[in-house]
């Protein structure tokens, strides 16, 4: 993993209008993310986790403060949010593709192929999205995420709408994938046990306006199981997490 930051974030404030003098969102959250690195974003509701997202994406500027790419002045950045989106009169095949069609890519298909095997969908390619389960469903959004080979991946908790054990089948899916593709990703997530089990480092939001209240190292070895979450280091880790939130 390379040491030189591919994202930067100086003392990002986000204060949305309202009649009281407006709403501060954000307050000076400062953090940088390096190259293939898994950043989880951990917080209570209201911290300002979503609207960092938006951000990052673009979608929203902020009142002081900048985000700073480096090197990828204007960097491809795929984004997945809670719900899948998907295109309903589009099958799992022509969903993944369409940002490819957008630009006018000659290989959209074949690039559709190749993340459909990746993200365990072959099979599936010619389904409708009423036909999906919502684990199959994310795993399309997370293909057509990738497909235009993203600087940046972004995830709105991704696996929020789904069942507990559709949840945790899907942290293993995510980490094979990230394993796989090796992007830097930054998601957002309620789970403790989610965080650790996917991150390299976790920026708990402190509550509203949030900022940085803890920037945490996850130690544990790679690529990970399902049982490192009933070991004693993955305990202490998630003690560390539940202080800083509560």
């Amino acid at each position: 993993m390379s040491s030189n930051p591919i994202l930067t974030v100086s003392n990002l404030t986000v204060t949305f209008p309202d009649n009281n003098g407006g709403l501060r969102a954000l307050d000076e959250v400062s953090f940088e993310v390096c190259p293939q690195e898994f950043i989880c974003v951990l917080g209570p509701s209201g911290s300002g986790k979503t609207t960092l997202l938006r951000v990052l994406a673009g979608l929203l500027p902020p009142t002081m403060g900048e985000v700073n790419f480096g090197d990828h002045q204007q960097p491809r950045i795929g984004m997945v949010f809670q719900q899948s989106n998907l295109m309903p009169w589009r099958t799992v095949l022509e969903n993944i593709r369409l940002p490819l069609e957008l630009t006018g890519a000659a290989d959209a298909e074949s690039r559709a192929r190749e993340l459909i095997d990746l993200v365990g969908l072959t099979g599936f390619e010619n389904n409708w999205p009423r036909d999906l389960s919502g684990g199959m469903a994310q795993r399309v959004a997370i293909a057509r995420a990738l497909i235009h080979d993203p600087d940046l991946l972004l995830l709105d908790e991704p696996f929020g709408a789904l069942d507990a054990l559709t949840r945790e089948r899907m942290w293993m899916e995510l980490s094979r994938i990230w394993q796989a593709r090796q992007k830097t990703v930054v998601m957002v997530t309620h789970s403790i046990n989610e965080s650790l089990f996917l991150a390299d480092r976790v920026l708990v939001l402190s509550a509203r306006p949030g900022h940085v209240k803890l920037d945490l190292e996850v130690d544990l070895p790679r690529p990970r199981v399902d049982d490192i979450r009933y070991t004693p280091p993955f305990g202490q880790l998630a003690r560390k997490l539940k202080a800083a939130i509560e």
